[in-house]
């Protein structure tokens, strides 16, 4: 049998072997956004996500000096757009991360940490395909962009003190409920005279 053949049949026998043990794994685990992936799904993961990186985005040096401004200027927006799925500290202990599949990193670890300032950049601009992280910027990676106090408030992460914490948790992004609950409390605190008592329903009984 000719060397190329051989080669060809053994391509071919380990994508059957890949492809019947992504199916028995696919069949076990299901699809459910609950469920924690494996060590093998979280390599596969991790090392696509890699993949989707721009090379070239690998080098870019920050442009900004992290300065206490521009890292307030990073916490806030990291409040504003990211604390509902990676939480103020970066955790991602959340509703909505929890819900999400893959789930968003602990970006206090080394796995987000040891990207270089141009690949935090890109992934917060780009997004990465097939999670649920969306794309916020243009993607070039000029100075002005908001992104790049995000990167310095990231490396920020694994020291936020709890004053910083709290402060945050006065930025976050309130529903339109909690809202109009406090727009309802304020206006009874304003109010000059009690609030009046409900009407009583109509006494639907006949008299005995």
């Amino acid at each position: 049998m000719r060397p190329i053949l051989k080669a060809a049949l053994l391509l071919l026998a380990v994508a059957v072997v890949v492809g019947a043990a992504g199916f028995v794994y696919l069949m076990s685990t299901g699809l459910s956004a609950r469920e924690q992936p494996g060590v093998l799904e979280t390599a596969l993961a991790t090392r696509a996500r890699n993949l989707t990186i721009g090379w070239h985005a690998r080098d870019v040096k920050n442009p900004i000096q992290p300065t206490p401004e521009v890292i307030a200027d990073g916490r806030a927006h990291f409040a504003d757009h990211c604390a509902s799925c990676h939480a103020n500290d970066g955790s991602g202990n959340t509703d909505l991360g929890r819900g999400l599949f893959p789930k968003p990193p602990d970006m206090r670890l080394p796995r987000t940490q040891e990207l270089t300032d141009g690949e935090l950049f890109y992934i917060i601009e780009n997004g990465i395909r097939f999670t649920g992280m969306p794309a916020f910027g243009t993607g070039e990676p000029s100075p002005q962009s908001s992104s790049w106090p995000l990167v310095h408030f990231i490396r920020r992460l694994p020291r936020l003190t709890p004053e910083e914490l709290t402060e945050m948790e006065g930025m976050n992004p309130v529903s339109p409920d909690v809202i109009r609950q406090r727009l309802l409390e304020e206006q009874f605190l304003q109010s000059d005279s009690p609030a009046a008592p409900a009407p009583m329903p109509p006494h639907k009984g006949g008299h005995r």
